[in-house]
């Protein structure tokens, strides 16, 4: 039997569990590295010569970046033996945007993709929805909690139309402000805006749990 690379439907028993705090953190780990980078590039390119042939700092931050990105996502399969198709997507963009800011040292490809690809996340989303009749959310958060049809379908309706939120803000602050300030929004903007959405789904995610709610204290 064939092992699957790209993780199976929801609630299936083929999925290996992956606990939510490290799942949190392979995603964020590769974001803390670009900040990270892009702040200390100098610092960097002093002690590893190497990467100074990189560029500039957003050069040498996009290049490590690409590298943690490739690191977590072979964490997930060691783990696993699975890819998590979000992270997945989010990383092939990386791979290819990022690739395209070294090759022709324009910082603004990596800088646009956070754009495309909420850009496409809001268009699989909204698109599986109506276009489909299927609410695709079920296939990232099903491991983290069980809903019914009625409660996966309005997530995945808030979550399309959140991609498209994050999307515009991304345009917004990388044609209209700093380069440090766009590196900085992206870190530690858009994961709390995020988390705060996500805090204000939890009404409905109670209302539709078919299960209780890690934490939830409810029988």
């Amino acid at each position: 039997m064939s092992e699957r690379i790209i993780e199976a439907g929801p609630n299936s028993p083929e999925r290996p569990p992956l606990s939510p705090g490290l799942k949190f953190a392979l995603e964020l780990g590769p974001l803390l590295v670009f900040f990270f980078a892009n702040y200390r590039g100098a610092w960097l390119a002093s002690h590893v010569p190497s990467l100074a042939s990189l560029g500039g700092p957003i050069f040498i931050a996009t290049g490590l970046f690409m590298a943690a990105t490739v690191a977590a996502l072979a964490v997930s399969w060691a783990l696993t033996r699975t890819l998590p198709i979000m992270p997945l997507v989010s990383g092939i963009f990386v791979v290819l945007f990022g690739g395209l800011t070294l090759w022709l040292q324009n910082d603004m490809f990596i800088k646009m993709k956070p754009t495309i690809v909420n850009g496409i996340f809001a268009a699989i989303l909204l698109g599986g929805l109506f276009l489909f009749d299927r609410p695709l959310l079920g296939y990232v958060f099903d491991q983290a909690f069980k809903l019914d049809d009625a409660g996966w379908r309005k997530l995945t309706l808030r979550w399309g139309l959140f991609f498209i939120v994050l999307a515009l803000l991304n345009e917004v602050v990388w044609r209209n402000f700093s380069e440090d300030f766009w590196v900085t929004f992206k870190v530690w903007g858009t994961m709390p805006i995020t988390m705060a959405f996500m805090l204000f789904q939890i009404p409905l995610l109670k209302r539709h749990a078919v299960e209780p709610l890690p934490g939830d204290g409810k029988g």
